[in-house]
């Protein structure tokens, strides 16, 4: 098989086309500038970030998305393409070829088939037409009736399949030190001067590079037809790629064109007419040339502009923390939502100790986001936001405007996240408190201890509008019927529901103009009925003092002694540092909307 060798330097440093797309844009409007550190061809091609971040589930995959299954699968659809499997694979056929062949349980291979989905370019409006058709169903029948008329373009599966392979645990680099398959496995060490790096492979670009680089012959011959492939499903010097494959592999791969400051899907570029002889398309047949296109493929790729390391690297700097006693200058926040066009979005902070932060802007609106390595803080992004993962943080509490995708958690020791998200997913936490509202089943993935799942509890003024940029609704919400997905067991008892006695609803303390003043959807029964019989309780206490005809002198030394206990209540349940962290409500008002 020929090829193009590997080239270090060149999967690790790609230029820096960020960068000037900013220089453009300040430049000028009407003439494009990215005409340095461009290759011959004049193409720079690079691997999206959104499909590991959003696509990838942080689990390792089922035996049965090895290359050699996907291979069978990718030659079995297309034998079925009368029967709703090719070019579109619905739900019905996925089923069967997922529980009848490759023997999942059928709630794993719809979590597979949803996720993916949810990928899909919809409006909010068919998510919301979509959310409001399960909430009408009355049997589990009825859900199934309905998800059998859903379909996903067949080969970009095939690929979002391929690529959940970028979380299996390898046993040769266990042994030698790169990774090993604890699913806790981080350090307890309460030192937050560590040097920030990312290890999540979901967020790390390097590893998305490198995975589609290593793993390129795979994922082009998962995508050529039968009759071009060897009896053991390889390729042959004459195999040919169809333009629906290239069209297919755009799910994974996107770039820009010397002089133009676009961004292009895969296919639009490897179909320019200027580049036809070095993608090897031939315009009789209407087709590539598979070793032509992946030579090309390699020759091009080179670093994500608006991945997380060029984030970090070249981001702009943004300072939202309220600056209170205890806090430190560690914190780092950076975003590329000054250059990066939409779905690239990407907001990165880490190492927030002991501070409260607040932020609602168009810096947040449809952003990824990690939160990595946060200690004791209050962290409010009331945004829509496009994602969310938050990583090795400690005791602290976040608030989050709706994720529209997914929202993950890994590593977190003793914290409290409210948010209204597609999915949540969560592995290797310890302690940590989740009041979610959520149109899929909560994930409870590997190595987590005493999760607690509770209902959504707080509102905004602008929650609702927000809900519905995002295409959340109040239901169908399953927030309390997680789904364990972990190898090592399916003991239920990792995880409880809140008790109602132990439930309070959550102020939040800035002021923003919008219409929400509820809780959207309400609450459960039981914990409604837990907060009424609270307040008549307070009712019958203020009747009780009222009646006891106190003197002032009395009435002035039962408040002090009520504001002592209040006092010593606020310094034992540790909320005293989040009362003692927010500025005057005039200052934080403007903070939290500005």
């Amino acid at each position: 098989m020929s090829s193009v060798g590997w080239n270090p330097k060149k999967l690790r440093e790609g230029p820096n086309v960020a960068g000037q797309l900013t220089k453009y844009a300040k430049k000028s409007f009407h003439t494009d500038v990215l005409r340095d550190n461009m290759d011959q061809s004049g193409v720079l091609l690079w691997v999206k970030a959104e499909p590991f971040i959003v696509g990838a589930l942080q689990v390792p995959p089922p035996s049965k998305f090895s290359v050699h299954y996907l291979r069978k699968i990718s030659t079995y659809v297309r034998t079925r393409a009368t029967e709703g499997a090719y070019p579109r694979l619905y739900w019905s056929t996925w089923r069967h070829i997922a529980c009848g062949k490759l023997q999942l349980a059928k709630d794993l291979a719809w979590l597979y088939f949803e996720i993916f989905d949810s990928l899909a370019a919809k409006t909010p409006e068919e998510r919301l037409e979509w959310s409001e058709l399960l909430s009408n169903c009355m049997s589990e029948d009825e859900v199934e009736k309905q998800r059998n008329q859903l379909s996903v373009d067949t080969l970009q599966f095939l690929l979002f399949l391929y690529i959940q392979q970028l979380n299996k645990v390898s046993l040769r680099t266990s042994l030698i030190g790169e990774e090993w398959p604890s699913p806790r496995n981080r350090s307890q060490s309460p030192d937050l001067a560590e040097k920030s790096s990312c290890h999540n492979k979901n967020w790390n670009d390097y590893s998305h590079q490198a995975f589609v680089y290593d793993h390129l012959s795979d994922l082009l011959e998962l995508l050529l037809d039968p009759e071009q492939l060897t009896a053991s499903f390889h390729s042959t010097h004459s195999s040919l790629v169809s333009r629906e494959a290239v069209v297919a592999l755009s799910f994974l791969i996107e770039g820009t064109v010397s002089g133009a400051r676009k961004i292009y899907p895969l296919h639009e570029l490897a179909l320019w007419q200027p580049l036809h002889a070095e993608s090897g398309f031939s315009r009789l047949s209407k087709t590539f040339s598979f070793y032509k296109l992946e030579a090309w493929l390699r020759t091009c790729l080179t670093g994500n502009p608006f991945g997380t390391s060029a984030c970090l690297k070249s981001g702009k700097k943004l300072a939202w923390a309220h600056q209170v006693e205890g806090t430190t200058k560690r914190a780092k926040i950076a975003c590329n939502t000054h250059v990066a066009p939409r779905m690239h979005r990407m907001v990165v902070m880490s190492q927030v100790y002991k501070q409260t932060l607040a932020k609602s802007s168009d810096t947040l609106v449809g952003a990824h986001v990690k939160i990595h390595r946060c200690n004791e803080s209050f962290i409010y992004l009331l945004s829509p936001l496009r994602s969310v993962t938050i990583e090795k943080c400690r005791n602290s509490t976040f608030v989050l405007g709706p994720v529209q995708t997914a929202l993950h958690l890994h590593s977190c020791d003793n914290i409290k996240v409210i948010a209204a998200c597609h999915r949540l997913s969560i592995s290797s936490t310890a302690g940590c408190v989740f009041h979610i509202l959520t149109p899929t089943r909560p994930l409870i993935l590997s190595g987590n201890q005493t999760v607690t799942l509770a209902p959504f509890h707080t509102h905004y003024p602008m929650l609702e509008d927000h809900m519905a940029r995002t295409g959340l609704a109040t239901v169908p919400n399953y927030w309390d019927n997680p789904m364990i997905v972990c190898r090592e067991s399916s003991d239920t008892s990792v995880f409880r529901l809140l008790p109602p006695c132990e439930f309070y609803v959550f102020i939040i303390p800035f002021e923003m103009e919008g219409d929400t003043t509820e809780i959207p959807g309400g609450l459960p029964y039981a914990y409604q009925k837990a907060l009424r019989q609270r307040e008549q309780k307070i009712q019958i206490w203020q009747k009780t003092v009222k009646e006891a005809r106190l003197t002032k002198d009395q009435r002035k030394q039962f408040q002090v002694l009520v504001e002592n206990k209040f006092y010593e209540w606020l310094i034992n349940t540790g909320h005293r540092q989040q009362l003692d962290s927010l500025v005057p409500p005039a200052a934080g008002s403007k903070q939290a909307a500005g």
